[in-house]
């Protein structure tokens, strides 16, 4: 379904997307923001997902900064190379390229933006930082680490209560940061949205969907 194209962040800096459009009526757009693992087979397919259900969905790969067209799996060693990548991107260069890929769907309407593991630290950020209709976050690790940061775009985020890098205290760190914002947990473990990932709990991962949509729904079109 969908479209490799290249963008241009404000520095100059061109980088990689993944473009898909649906065939129907569009509601709008969705910047849709990597795990660690690069703008991969999983990813792909989510972008899809949200181009299915009306949105002109852009999925930027974030980590052409330190290495271009990463695209690898889950075991130990795409985990360590993902994790040693993600080192080398510094969120204010990450921003800027999601800004680049904001200003790119803005012909299809208002923007809203999901991001899923350290994508949705970036979500979170975005929420704050950028131009944004709305921002849904899963499973973002360093959230609790960014709460100075106060979000100005309606944000709704998802967590496992079996996740075994963010703890339930982290996520109630931030139900108490940020009182406004909707934090749905669980029964499953750190990346339960993601079929190729032995975390995966469908049910989780479809009831998550559903709220997600019906966030962009009310705030995206």
């Amino acid at each position: 379904m969908g479209t490799s194209i290249t963008l241009a962040a404000s520095d100059g800096h061109q980088f990689g997307a993944y473009l898909a459009t649906p065939s129907g009526p569009q509601r709008g757009g969705i910047v849709v923001i990597q795990e660690i693992f690069g703008v991969n087979r999983h990813i792909r397919a989510v972008t899809d997902r949200f181009a299915e259900a009306g949105y002109a969905a852009l999925a930027p790969a974030l980590f052409d900064r330190a290495e271009r067209n990463l695209d690898v799996g889950y075991d130990e060693a795409d985990i360590a190379k993902g994790r040693a990548v993600r080192q080398r991107v510094t969120y204010d260069d990450a921003l800027r390229d999601t800004a680049a890929a904001i200003t790119h769907l803005q012909r299809f309407g208002k923007v809203g933006i999901v991001g899923y593991c350290w994508g949705g630290n970036i979500a979170w950020l975005a929420a704050c930082r950028l131009s944004v209709a709305a921002a849904v976050g899963y499973y973002g690790g360093d959230i609790a680490n960014l709460l100075n940061e106060v979000p100005k775009a309606p944000l709704l985020l998802h967590f496992g209560e079996r996740d075994q890098h963010i703890t339930a205290e982290a996520v109630a760190r931030i139900r108490a940061a940020a009182p406004a914002v909707p934090v749905h947990t669980y029964p499953a473990g750190h990346g339960f949205n993601c079929d190729e990932r032995k975390d995966y709990d469908a049910a989780s991962a479809a009831l998550a969907r559903e709220r997600t949509l019906a966030h962009f729904a009310a705030h995206v079109g």
